[in-house]
């Protein structure tokens, strides 16, 4: 596939795209937090039956859907809660917060009913302590599942066996008085990390995959799947001299430069199993939760198309929320990925503060744009489609063990309070007080008042969500930055055979004139401000503030 990045019109591509892709190039994703997406029960807690109950709101015969492509939903596994799921005593169950096994098979065949897909969380470096596994792997040194789980034994000083830190504060070994070694937990010490140096508990964890593929799933999003194979010496990770010198004392894992704990080469040997069991399978997915360098996230796609099929990418999230910026960080994933391989873009997620509360309110619209009309596979977070900003949580409403242990201001809380659905009590979400506050502005921003008003940022999002449907070129399209005259205005083009689109985003509170080298008709097909359409001269054309067009070219 040919790539550009200059303001010319570049020639066609001499073979044409691939005349199908895959449900997962073309889909958009859209994460749900169960906890805080719908109550069913009245217990202030969000659940599968809830998820089932607002599914007509994602996509199907409903009043005007949001109309995304699949669901990726947080985990519902057995678990004591410690971080809210994450820390999973039971693989293949679902934990009666949440339901059981029949709803969940409801939720998919009502899913695939309305054409959205299903993705569920895998969570493979690490499960809860209460887990039974840990349980027979603690109780003794001979005991068969002893090496299920990471053991070792403290330096000759009586210390621990390394420097490795936990990002939730503390290091990352806790000694166990039953049998007097340190076990591994890069987390919580309630979420001991599994070995998948051992074969038998790499099978296990294989069949977890295999349980929930024959339920109908279709596809995983593996959490934190570049830590699960460690150092095997077990080296200390070197001490990062540009930390941030504010960190708090007990933040040893910010002080790190990561070399041993995770992102090891050995891990890929593991994905390729992941990978060899979905190709068992149709039309599955396999997504990565995952940072690092270009060069070393690049290579979690695999050597030929048999590793990750979408590797998250959140660079832009990463980034200063600068034109440039983010030119040089799409021209640099392009310019580095495989022929085969697909992008992805993330711009929200639970762990993360909100979308429009990093960028403003304002430029949460230009967000909604670049996110779904880049080249590659998109997920949007459960809120961010109503310009949610963080919510309020005050220190003694704090659920989050990150915040609880390293400061409110580390706290993942504001992102993850209960979806705003209308303008009632307790915004919709429940008739009982919520498990974390709802947002104060909740009578404003909820699906319900912005379902009425015609240019919501909700709306916004539908319009783009249909457009992207309707236009080949911004799901098999190639990606081009177009040289627009401005530093703080992007502009791209993405085509297929005779479609061509131009998307400009202004990343300014003030009105720009641009200037491209293209003498065609053009017309806009879609502004982020939706309230205009028509010609356009594109020699010189003007972007309100904070205004993206998308302009259709004539060819």
């Amino acid at each position: 596939m040919k790539r550009s990045t200059s303001g010319d019109v570049a020639a066609e591509d001499s073979a044409d795209e691939p005349a199908e892709l895959a449900w997962w190039k073309t889909g958009v994703i859209y994460q749900i937090y169960p906890r805080s997406f719908q109550d069913s029960t009245g217990n202030g807690i969000g659940d599968l039956a809830g998820i089932i109950d607002r599914l007509d709101y994602l996509n199907g015969d409903g009043n005007q859907p949001l109309g995304v492509d699949a669901i990726w939903i947080s985990p519902f596994y057995p678990s004591p809660m410690a971080d809210f799921g994450y820390d999973v005593a039971d693989y293949c169950d679902i934990d009666s917060l949440f339901g059981d096994l029949d709803t969940l098979d409801r939720l998919i065949a009502e899913a695939h009913a309305r054409e959205i897909r299903v993705v569920v969380d895998y969570v493979p470096n690490h499960s809860s302590n209460l887990h039974p596994w840990f349980v027979e792997s603690r109780s003794s040194l001979s005991n068969p599942k002893r090496n299920w789980y990471i053991w070792h034994d403290g330096r000759a000083d009586g210390s621990l066996p390394n420097n490795w830190g936990s990002p939730f504060g503390g290091p990352a070994w806790t000694l166990d008085p039953v049998t007097d070694q340190y076990y591994l937990h890069q987390f919580l010490p309630e979420q001991p990390e599994l070995n998948w140096r051992e074969p038998a508990l790499a099978a296990a964890m294989l069949d977890v995959l295999r349980f929930w593929l024959d339920r109908g799933v279709d596809g995983f999003r593996m959490d934190v799947v570049g830590m699960i194979i460690k150092d095997s010496e077990f080296r200390d990770n070197p001490t990062n001299p540009k930390a941030d010198p504010t960190l708090p004392p007990d933040d040893i894992f910010g002080r790190q430069i990561h070399s041993f704990n995770e992102d090891q080469d050995d891990v890929h040997v593991t994905i390729r199993e992941f990978r060899r069991v979905l190709d068992e399978y149709p039309d599955r997915v396999a997504i990565g939760e995952l940072g690092y360098s270009m060069s070393r996230w690049i290579k979690y796609y695999g050597d030929d198309d048999d590793g990750l099929h979408l590797p998250f990418n959140f660079r832009l999230m990463q980034m200063p929320w600068e034109a440039g910026a983010i030119t040089r960080s799409v021209e640099k994933l392009e310019a580095a990925l495989p022929e085969w391989a697909w992008p992805s873009y993330v711009l929200g997620s639970h762990d993360a503060p909100r979308l429009a509360s990093r960028i403003g309110t304002a430029q949460a619209r230009i967000a909604a744009m670049l996110l779904l009309t880049l080249r590659g596979t998109p997920t949007l977070y459960q809120g961010d489609e109503l310009g949610l900003e963080n919510g309020v949580v005050s220190l003694d409403q704090l659920q989050d063990p990150q915040g609880i242990r390293l400061g409110v201001d580390r706290s993942r809380d504001p992102a993850r309070t209960p979806m705003q659905w209308d303008a009632g009590p307790h915004a919709g979400f429940s008739t009982a007080a919520p498990w974390l506050p709802i947002s104060a502005d909740y009578r404003e921003g909820n699906v319900a008042t912005q379902q009425e008003d015609p240019r919501s940022i909700l709306n916004l999002y539908k319009q783009l969500l249909r457009y992207r449907r309707a236009m080949p070129a911004l799901t098999a399209g190639r990606y081009e930055t177009v040289t627009n005259g401005l530093d703080d205005c992007l502009t791209y083009r993405r085509r297929h055979l005779d479609e061509e689109l131009l998307i400009s985003l202004n990343f300014t509170g003030e009105e720009r004139s641009l200037s491209i080298r293209d003498d065609r008709r053009a017309s806009i097909g879609l502004s982020t401000h939706l309230d205009r359409i028509g010609g356009v001269d594109l020699t010189e054309f003007r972007l309100r503030p904070h205004e993206g067009l998308v302009v259709e070219v004539s060819p």
